[in-house]
């Protein structure tokens, strides 16, 4: 299997050109096995099982390693994922849009289950470098509260808020850790946002960080820095928001200005 036949394979807009194969038609054992198990994958529903590995090897005419690398890129890029010992075909990543909307409203719309769990949350004197950025003096008393993300029954996420104890002064007796932080806000404290400077990279989970969303430490994980804004231009929060790179997309629309 020393190449791979691209004809026949459609092209789509979102798909990589000649499905990722070099003009000349060579490429590695385990992309030519990629290859075919993504159309595998592709004709089949979410949940159903895959083939063992041995029965894919047999089929492909390959080693069980060669199988075993190509379907690591596809747990990687979220098409597949465990289930007890078995693999099986993923659903497709949630479509986060990036935006003024809280990760409650932006799941509801795709018809899945939000969910958080509270891992921490404690008043502590603010820091120089987050002062800064919620034009607090340093010491001021802030809210930390992390939150493992949940859409239907799976772990997807991990959220860091950070907002000034005097813009929420009850949020340990009288927020719910599984509801919005957005909606308490406008709802409990008068408070509504209006802009939002955001920061999107890639990165790795700590190890702590790959326990409390159940993920490999390898997996890429995609990370977002939101420092939100009320109507007067105030700094709000300042929200660190750690999302599955195999179960989350981002959207957004642009405009000629």
């Amino acid at each position: 299997m020393s190449g791979v036949s691209v004809t026949g394979i459609p092209q789509d807009g979102g798909a990589p050109v000649r499905a990722g194969v070099p003009e000349h038609g060579r490429v590695p054992k385990y992309y030519a096995v990629r290859i075919r198990l993504t159309e595998l994958v592709d004709g089949l529903p979410e949940g159903r099982v895959l083939p063992t590995e041995r029965e894919l090897a047999e089929r492909f005419g390959a080693a069980r390693e060669t199988v075993r690398q190509a379907l690591r890129d596809l747990f990687l890029e979220g098409r597949l994922r465990r289930r007890g010992r078995g693999t099986v075909v993923a659903g497709p990543k949630l479509e986060q849009p990036l935006s003024l909307t809280s990760y409650t409203e932006g799941v509801r719309r795709q018809g899945r289950s939000p969910g958080r769990t509270l891992v921490d949350l404690r008043r502590w004197p603010c820091p120089a470098g987050l002062a800064a950025e919620l034009d607090l003096a340093e010491g001021e008393p802030v809210w930390h509260m992390e939150r493992v993300l949940w859409a239907d029954d799976e772990r997807v996420g991990l959220e860091s808020t950070y907002v000034a104890v005097e813009r929420a002064p009850r949020l340990d007796t009288d927020f719910d850790p599984d509801s919005s932080f957005y909606a308490y806000l406008r709802e409990q404290a008068g408070d509504g946002f209006a802009s939002a400077d955001e920061r999107l990279e890639t990165v790795l989970a700590t190890p702590r960080e790959a326990l409390l969303v159940g993920t490999p430490p390898a997996l890429p994980m995609l990370l977002i820095h939101r420092l939100s804004r009320d109507a007067q231009g105030r700094p709000l929060e300042r929200v660190r928001s750690l999302y599955r790179g195999d179960r989350f997309s981002f959207t957004t629309r642009l405009t000629a200005e």
